[in-house]
């Protein structure tokens, strides 16, 4: 176990690779996963963007300041937060998303589930948001970051992986698919075990945190620990700029559908979680296909007689 402890004021690790700006066709996913942690100006831009890149794409910084009430300064912070360096970049992927949206290729608008549709609706309506999610998630997330996590899980002594709720059960998905190919994976459900766990971890072991909105703190507490002794750690959110990213080495983006009374952030978050948790998994799998590749066999075969009456003899 390491006894190096990491200063997490100031001077804590070196920041990751720089993201590459946001392709066009993710605008409208990264506005859908950011703008509930932005400040309310910067959602007035956020949602302005989105709704009208060609006409916003038409407009000087100080256009769109004065379309949306706000300020150039505030114009100019939306557009890095979205992820770009600056705002004649965001215009030129505002008019390559216009020119996407006029070739039909726009992403499509997600539903509301009333209470009163019928189940033929709701199951249209379901699989239409969830394929969203996914193919929001998959527009937006930082390949750089995801070939980082996957490396660091690769040569890990030991995975530990934390999250509360709906979270904990992604969290449960992921561990007992890389304990299939051999790693020696973790995912405790009470968050006291999670903070103790994290303490027994160092340098060469991994941490991942699975918390949508960022700020829960039964997932940040054991993240931190893990991050102070000296783990490689990974946030797994919807909020990349949330609490936990302070503590994350690397943090992978996840999308969802609006929250509604009949459909919480859980069920939404859940689906863009799960797709990030199997390409970490196929990810790790490729790197280590000599010793993987076994292993599932391995255990396919010990199941086997459990899944065919014909072979329990």
């Amino acid at each position: 176990m390491s006894s190096k402890v990491k200063e997490t004021s100031g001077s804590s690790r070196p920041p990751g690779p720089v993201p590459a700006p946001t392709p066009p066709a993710a605008l409208a996913a990264k506005v859908r996963t950011l703008a509930p942690s932005m400040t309310r100006s910067m959602q007035r831009v956020a949602e302005a963007v989105a709704g009208d890149p060609a006409g916003s794409a038409a407009l000087t910084v100080t256009g769109l300041a004065e379309r949306t009430g706000t300020s150039e300064a505030t114009v100019v912070r939306t557009a890095r937060i979205l992820g770009y360096p600056g705002y004649r970049d965001l215009r030129l992927a505002l008019a390559a998303l216009a020119a996407e949206q006029a070739a039909g290729r726009a992403p499509a608008v997600t539903a509301d589930i009333a209470v009163d549709d019928p189940l033929a609706s709701v199951v249209a309506k379901l699989a239409q948001e969830e394929a969203q999610c996914l193919a929001d998630t998959a527009a937006g997330l930082d390949t750089a970051a995801l070939e980082a996590a996957v490396a660091a899980l690769a040569g890990a002594r030991r995975i530990d992986v934390y999250g509360i709720g709906a979270s904990n059960l992604v969290g449960q998905d992921l561990v007992q698919k890389l304990l299939r190919i051999g790693l020696i994976a973790h995912a405790p459900g009470d968050p006291h075990l999670a903070v103790t766990n994290a303490v027994q971890l160092g340098s060469g072991d991994v941490a991942i945190a699975i918390t949508h909105s960022g700020r829960t703190t039964d997932v940040i507490e054991p993240l931190r620990v893990a991050f102070e002794r000296g783990a490689t750690t990974v946030a797994i959110t919807g909020r990349p700029q949330g609490e936990i990213a302070q503590y994350a080495d690397h943090i992978l983006t996840t999308s969802s559908a609006r929250e509604s009374e009949l459909r919480p952030a859980a069920m939404s978050s859940r689906t863009s979680q799960l797709l990030v948790v199997d390409c970490l998994f196929i990810g790790v799998a490729q790197r280590t296909y000599e010793r993987a590749a076994p292993a599932l066999s391995a255990s396919y075969e010990a199941l086997a007689h459990r899944h065919d009456p014909r072979d329990r003899r």
